[in-house]
């Protein structure tokens, strides 16, 4: 341990893993440490045994549920984008090697007290009934215009300017009404409030041509992929690729104490009595307690059932948004769904999270609109965490700390905070120009 590092990573969260592995590629000498015996940090996988303790306080959970060890429940369970930014960083690192992936079913919106799926294109626009018919030639216009859109082909814009328009201008351009333009930003472009209404409308069309383009990848009913025995594999994927380059990974490290010099600068980490020396550290927000402050909170539910949610054409896997007009508050709700097919329960069982950013202390009445969709349910936990973002300067003290997990049930925000920190880490943008097919074999016989 007595060793010099570039960077000492502290938690083995997704976030964590992410950086280190990009840092390893980089060809940084990286050491991985955790306090837990167990990989994953916040964002870890527990069987039925752990999941009962957790929440239960007891290992003894109803026999009528299956095997324990068929379990493997995320505690912080988020679909990836076909396309998106954490698939690209999983490519660019080769950790697709260690995972398989399966698209999933489906995409829904919540909308006037019903569920319709998503609809992407102008071709999903004419067929779908979440609109009446003149308002689905309304958005069958503004989703052809928002295809056909390039950066660089001004002949493409319309005459307008996307980096000095606001999304609002744009979509009034179009003359949509309000439940278009909430599924719109919400399950499309999937913004987590209605802020980016007065901001430029380039973020929200590259967003929904994100959605568009991942959603054609695969044929299938979402944009969505997910690893099967869910996201415990990426950890111990990133773990793996570490070793290739020559990074150190140690479990099961008491304290993991950071050691500041006399000008508050970060020179090492310190554990069983040993100190690792180190440019840089990176963690989550538990290790500097601290450096960090307390900016919200997030109330979820996990349910397990033996059905799939109703509505939602027998999907196995599915998220559906529930934006926060439609249901008078704040902040959206999320609903996640995953079954056996994505090895994560034994044959029956379905896994659902509903989860949002707490406005009371009471997840269970919360989170009842979200619940109130999945039909009868075996068991229900009920949690809250608190969310945190650091506060510290890192050019002052060398610590590279990243924010809590949202309530979001896709990966796009958890990305944007790793990219943001590795920029910061190392002053330059992450190459993620990769070729897409290489994450597809596993999911075409999805």
């Amino acid at each position: 341990m007595d060793e010099e590092y570039d960077v000492i990573v502290l938690g083995t969260g997704l976030k964590e893993c992410i950086l280190s592995g990009l840092l390893s590629v980089d060809g940084l000498k990286v050491l991985h440490m955790d306090r837990n015996d167990y990989y994953g940090g916040e964002s870890t996988s527990l069987n039925l045994i752990q999941l009962w303790k957790r929440f239960k306080g007891n290992d003894k959970p109803p026999e009528n549920l299956g095997p324990s060890k068929e379990y493997n429940v995320d505690m912080v369970p988020k679909f990836m984008m076909a396309n998106g930014g954490l698939v690209r960083v999983l490519i660019h690192t080769s950790v697709t090697k260690y995972l398989n992936f399966k698209a999933v079913d489906g995409s829904f919106v919540y909308n006037k007290g019903k569920i319709y799926k998503v609809p992407a294109t102008d071709v999903e626009a004419l067929k779908s009934t979440l609109m009446g018919l003149f308002e689905k030639r309304r958005a069958r216009k503004f989703f052809i215009y928002v295809q056909d859109y390039e950066e660089n082909d001004s002949k493409s814009h319309e005459g307008m300017d996307l980096h000095k328009v606001t999304s609002r201008e744009v979509i009034s351009k179009y003359g949509l009404d309000d439940n278009t333009i909430d599924f719109i930003g919400h399950a499309l472009a999937l913004h987590r409030d209605d802020s980016y209404l007065d901001e430029p409308a380039i973020d929200t069309v590259k967003r929904m041509k994100l959605y568009a383009e991942s959603l054609a990848r695969f044929q299938g009913g979402s944009p969505y992929i997910y690893p099967l025995y869910g996201l415990g594999e990426l950890p111990q994927g990133f773990a793996r690729l570490s070793a290739v380059y020559g990074g150190t990974y140690m479990l099961n490290k008491p304290e993991c104490k950071v050691e500041f010099d006399e000008n508050g600068k970060a020179y090492g980490v310190t554990s069983e009595g040993e100190t690792a020396k180190c440019k840089k550290v990176v963690c989550d927000p538990s290790y500097l307690p601290g450096k960090v402050k307390k900016v919200g909170k997030v109330a979820r539910a996990i349910c397990i059932m033996s059905h799939p949610i109703p509505n939602t054409n027998d999907s196995h896997s599915v998220q559906i948004i529930l934006p926060q007009k439609q249901i008078g508050r704040r902040s959206d709700m999320y609903v996640f769904c995953c079954s056996y097919t994505h090895n994560v329960a034994p044959k029956g069982k379905y896994i659902a999270f509903v989860s949002t950013e707490a406005e009371t202390d009471q997840p269970e009445t919360e989170l009842k609109p979200g619940i109130d969709l999945l039909g009868p349910v075996d068991d229900t936990f009920f949690d809250i965490y608190d969310r945190y973002e650091p506060t510290n300067n890192h050019e002052e003290d060398s610590c590279f700390i990243s924010t809590s997990y949202d309530a979001t049930t896709h990966f796009e925000t958890t990305v944007e905070d790793v990219i943001s920190m590795y920029r910061k880490i190392t002053g330059k943008e992450p190459d993620l120009t990769v070729d897409l097919n290489a994450a597809s074999a596993a999911a075409d016989d999805a």
